[in-house]
């Protein structure tokens, strides 16, 4: 069973090629969350697995809290977590392994793989030149090749990139960001707007909705930029941050620029 989380493909990626090679099962967390669906039955000896994106050097809120909530009728016997990130995961694993030492589970595995940059809601973020995005595409999925049989072997193991300053980074940082750059309120359409409602369509929480055909952010939103990247016209702007800086998003093996 693997639990995942993601807004522009990458972690969606993963938590696919992951399903195929250990013959698992996905669950969407936002898709789970908004039904109030937190009870699993887990078969004895199954793998419990979570994949998600790194935001701001820690596992997103949204991921932790369902983390939180989530029942299980037994114990897990094994569990890990892949995430993603553009650079460096800070303690993503401690902060991980602490949510699950709460519940009475064990973190037996965990990696991170580094895929290409989706956040560029401040000045100085920006996306990866291309060769640099085909390069992480290729290094993950070798990653993903090598650690599915470790998986399947019940491996103990960990593989991060955490980096240098990491608690900084994981807590003082990333509760700045949770707290003052996941304001949706800089969202706007511009006038290239085509009413199209893809934006509505690819928003993980379900945060957009239209008015007079024109998207409205409604105040739950986790700064996954997956309306930004999405729109067909790039009529979507966060502030004046994303002015002129291109767009990316991976679906079904494929980059999209």
């Amino acid at each position: 069973m693997i639990f995942y989380f993601s807004g522009c493909g990458n972690s969606r990626h993963v938590a696919e090629t992951l399903a195929t090679g250990l013959g698992d099962n996905l669950i969407f967390i936002p898709e789970a969350a908004r039904n109030h669906h937190y009870d699993y039955a887990l078969a004895e000896g199954e793998l419990l697995g979570f994949v998600f994106p790194v935001y701001s050097w820690a596992p997103p809120r949204l991921v932790l809290d369902f983390v939180k909530q989530l029942q299980l009728n037994v114990k897990p016997e094994y569990v890990y977590f892949a995430c993603t990130c553009g650079d460096q995961c800070g303690q993503t694993e401690k902060i991980f392994r602490k949510i699950l030492q709460e519940k009475g589970w064990e973190l037996s595995a965990c990696f991170s793989m580094k895929m290409p940059e989706t956040y560029i809601g401040m000045a100085g973020f920006k996306l990866d030149k291309e060769e640099i995005v085909k390069k992480k595409i290729a290094d993950t999925n070798a990653t993903l090749e090598r650690n599915t049989p470790r998986l399947l072997a019940k491996e103990q193991f960990s593989e991060m990139v955490v980096g240098g300053f990491a608690w900084l980074k994981s807590h003082l940082i990333n509760s700045s960001f949770n707290k003052y750059a996941t304001d949706d309120r800089k969202y706007r359409s511009t006038e290239k707007c085509i009413h199209c409602g893809k934006c509505v369509e690819v928003c993980p929480l379900k945060n957009i909705s239209l008015e007079e055909g024109r998207p409205k952010w409604n105040g739950n939103c986790t700064m996954c930029m997956a309306c930004y990247h999405h729109c067909p016209v790039n009529a979507i702007q966060y502030g004046k941050a994303t002015e002129g800086k291109g767009q990316y998003y991976f679906r079904d093996g494929m980059i999209f620029v």
